[in-house]
């Protein structure tokens, strides 16, 4: 074997069977191997981020890497965004990134670049493979690295000589780790402060917001009182009629400091400290109140379900009935034609077993309240921020999941940073539901521009975040790309729209023209109403956070 078709059978052999590639010509002997291994599905997208995206949502719902295959430093360099989502979701996921032969490297070509230094932005591991005979033991330790405990981005670069040149061997799959779960020391403290006086609560990670997790964080809950939280931006979150109900925490820091105000004891489960998302004037970052005793059950290294079972069997919470969301659905909406109708829509008619990838910036705002109760589902979101992630999550949700339906939302400005993922939506013929919230605008940079207390903004500084002149026609250009596609401006055409897409398999796209959530006179009482949180009296503040984010 040559190189690459040695490294084929060492990811098949991992268990990495999907591929999600936009390829060069230093990876064409990487290209010709795919047909070496017919256990190997390869995905081409159309732009970078759009692969790195997949490979992300694949991970999140397979529970294993894909691999994306990437031309070069520039080509790296374009999937770093979704890459950056992927490391902050803890998500893992397998560079391949071809590069110049070595023996080239010394002339400086046009597309010579330092990948290492590029791929270290978002990527804990990296290595140069070096030879054809080390290849494989390289690949191996990278899948080894990126499945963790945590779970975490590497990168592998490949040399198209050490690709090309024969003498390959292929690597056993690596010796996974098996995490330790909190120690008996650790488990005691924290039931004493949970058994103790005080508000107490869970702040609930990537792998404790899985159903058996959840369960015995309830459990735990009904025992002692203690409420749960999960992370402002789960990696994956199920949800839905049957299972506990978990708030998460809200992305605006004034409303997470009401939520999280008067804590005394906080439990960390696979999460960090919640801290806000960006600095503001006069406004704090760690959003911990004073006073609050910070707990950590089990770190990103741990094993998580081990160590709130050992919670459980020390509080005496076993048999504690957890509290479960009730099956309930809101009513089937009417009206005028806004993103809250759109969310309720969803909550209305969502099907069993969903996945939603939630994009949809302050769209969105609704949804966790429309949806509580619908029939069982997962939520995928935005985990690090980086915008451009919803379209590319839902097309590697779909191949890891054949037979549940993805419902993907994203704003329309998001939409754009990767569009192309429609084109590979419709190749591969996924079942996936598009809605973009076509508002005319960044709507979030426009909360944000009142918040964050940015004087002197007038025209100019609004023109960059309006979308309007001109106005994008996302169903035309969905059409475009092979998927069947809709422009809806009112709650009867969306249902209409909604339901031929959920009963008819295949990709769909609703481009869905609505009102800004955030606009006008609410966008400019906003700041205020977010400041006078802190001097209102608790009940009254949380009861104003309910109304302004429920």
């Amino acid at each position: 074997m040559n190189g690459a078709q040695a490294l084929m059978k060492t990811l098949v052999d991992a268990g990495i069977d999907v591929c999600f590639t936009n390829p060069g010509t230093s990876e064409m002997h990487f290209v010709a191997a795919l047909d070496s291994e017919p256990k190997m599905r390869a995905v081409l997208a159309l732009f970078e981020g759009v692969a790195t995206g997949a490979a992300d949502g694949y991970a999140r719902m397979a529970g294993k890497p894909a691999a994306t295959l990437l031309h070069l430093g520039c080509g790296l360099g374009n999937g770093l965004a979704n890459l950056h989502n992927a490391r902050k979701g803890r998500v893992p996921v397998l560079n391949i990134v071809g590069d110049h032969a070595t023996s080239h490297v010394q002339y400086d070509a046009q597309l010579q670049s330092d990948i290492e230094t590029v791929a270290r932005n978002a990527s804990p591991w990296v290595r140069t493979s070096r030879s054809t005979a080390q290849l494989c033991q390289d690949a191996a330790e990278a899948i080894g690295v990126c499945q963790g405990p945590p779970g975490q981005v590497a990168t592998l670069i490949l040399p198209a000589d050490v690709s090309w040149s024969d003498g390959g061997v292929s690597a056993p799959p690596p010796t996974l780790a098996s995490p330790a779960p909190a120690d008996s020391a650790t488990v005691d403290a924290i039931a004493q402060a949970l058994r103790g006086p005080g508000k107490k609560a869970l702040l609930l990670g990537t792998r404790a917001l899985r159903a058996p997790t959840l369960m015995a964080a309830a459990r735990i809950a009904a025992q002692t009182g203690a409420q749960l939280f999960a992370e402002v931006f789960p990696t994956r979150i199920e949800r839905g009629a049957g299972l506990p109900l978990v708030e998460r925490i809200a992305y605006l820091a004034e409303l997470a400091s009401v939520q999280l105000t008067g804590l005394d004891h906080l439990v960390l489960v696979d999460a960090k400290a919640p801290v806000s998302f960006f600095a503001y004037p006069g406004k704090k970052s760690y959003l911990v109140p004073e006073g609050c005793q910070l707990h950590t059950l089990a770190t990103f290294e741990q094993d998580v379900a081990t160590s709130l079972d050992r919670l459980v069997q020390a509080l005496g919470a076993a048999s504690a009935a957890p509290v479960l969301q009730a099956p309930e659905r809101p009513g089937r909406p009417r009206g005028k034609f806004t993103a809250d109708k759109v969310c309720k829509a969803i909550g209305h008619l969502m099907p069993d077993n969903a996945i939603i990838v939630d994009e949809a910036q302050t769209s969105g705002i609704m949804l966790p309240l429309y949806t509580a109760g619908s029939p069982r589902h997962d939520v995928l979101t935005l985990t690090g921020g980086a915008i451009g992630q919803g379209l590319p999550n839902a097309v590697g949700a779909a191949i890891a999941s054949p037979g549940r339906k993805v419902i993907a939302l994203a704003g329309d400005g998001s939409a754009m940073y990767t569009l192309q993922a429609l084109w590979t939506m419709a190749r591969e013929q996924l079942d996936v539901i598009s809605i973009v919230f076509n508002n005319r605008s960044y709507a979030i940079l426009n909360v944000e521009l009142q918040r964050v207390g940015a004087a002197g903004a007038g025209d100019k500084a609004r023109s960059q975040l309006d979308l309007r002149t001109p106005p994008i026609h996302f169903a035309a250009l969905a059409e475009g790309m092979g998927v069947r596609a809709r422009r809806v401006t009112t709650t009867e055409e969306f249902l209409a729209a909604f339901e031929h897409a959920l009963r008819t398999p295949g990709p769909h796209l609703i481009d869905a023209v609505v009102p800004p959530t955030l606009a006008g006179l609410k966008l400019r009482v906003l700041p205020h109403l977010l400041k006078s949180l802190a001097s209102l009296p608790p009940p009254v503040a949380r009861a104003l956070k309910r109304k302004l984010a429920p």
